[in-house]
């Protein structure tokens, strides 16, 4: 099983610092991996609306929009915010937790517009994890591949 534990003061000094640089850092990796596989997907009901991820236990917020273009950060109050542990979220993205056991677990919070919320459960699910691994370089591809099997 994924055993990540960060130190309670890692969150107290994460959630110091400015939210643009992750934010930034966010779009770019979105762009690179999510990207092309969303655009194959009805993707266009995401446009214009913001949304917030927080991972509880590092302090991080990431604020995001997304455009016709892609993903881009943005600074605005959310649309939809989903809130988990960085452990609870790499279960996830790996796919080895299922979002509706985390939802009614109480380990996977959404707070905004629920309709919306169900639309990126929706097309998450329908992403193929492996075509966006594939789009990581090779040796980042096998780390990732390594830590979504811990």
């Amino acid at each position: 099983m994924l055993n990540l534990a960060f130190p309670p003061q890692l969150a107290s000094v994460v959630s110091w610092l400015p939210a643009a640089p992750p934010s930034l850092a966010f779009s770019a990796a979105a762009n690179r991996l999510l990207w092309p596989a969303l655009k194959a997907l009805d993707w266009q009901a995401l446009v214009g609306r913001r949304y917030a991820i927080r991972v509880t236990d590092i302090g991080l917020t990431l604020r995001f929009t997304v455009t016709a273009r892609g993903f881009a950060p943005d600074s605005g109050a959310a649309d939809l915010t989903i809130s988990a542990s960085a452990r609870d979220l790499l279960l996830l993205l790996s796919r080895r937790e299922d979002p509706d056991t985390l939802f009614f677990s109480r380990r996977l919070v959404s707070e905004g517009d629920t309709e919306l919320g169900l639309i990126v459960k929706n097309l998450l699910d329908a992403l193929d994890p492996e075509r966006v691994l594939g789009r990581l370089p090779t040796p980042l591809a096998r780390a990732a591949q390594r830590l979504m099997a811990a």
